[in-house]
């Protein structure tokens, strides 16, 4: 004796509200799997601490430690030059 389709599927749809999984007749990727896995990122902070960003970050964290961003420096006198010739955008950060 087999059993009608339509009742495995009814069967399906009450099992998934009664154990409280998705329900998904299509098999479509839903993504959650994913979703439901524990987030990685407040342990990887943790693990990893702060980023610093850069020779600012540096010197603003470790006091007394005073870092020379060269490439910084060029950049901001090849900009004054810039704008002494008036070949500057004016929206360009100094």
């Amino acid at each position: 004796m087999s059993v009608l389709p339509s009742r495995l599927m009814a069967l399906a749809k009450l099992r998934a509200t009664i154990f409280g999984t998705t329900w998904n007749p299509e098999s479509l990727r839903t993504g959650s799997k994913i979703l439901k896995a524990r987030l990685r990122g407040p342990s990887m902070l943790r693990y990893y601490g702060d980023r610093l960003s850069g020779f600012a970050g540096l010197n603003n964290a470790i006091p007394g430690l005073e870092l020379r961003d060269v490439a910084e420096e060029t950049r901001l006198i090849d900009l004054e030059t810039r704008r002494k010739r008036g070949k500057a955008k004016a929206d360009e950060p100094a």
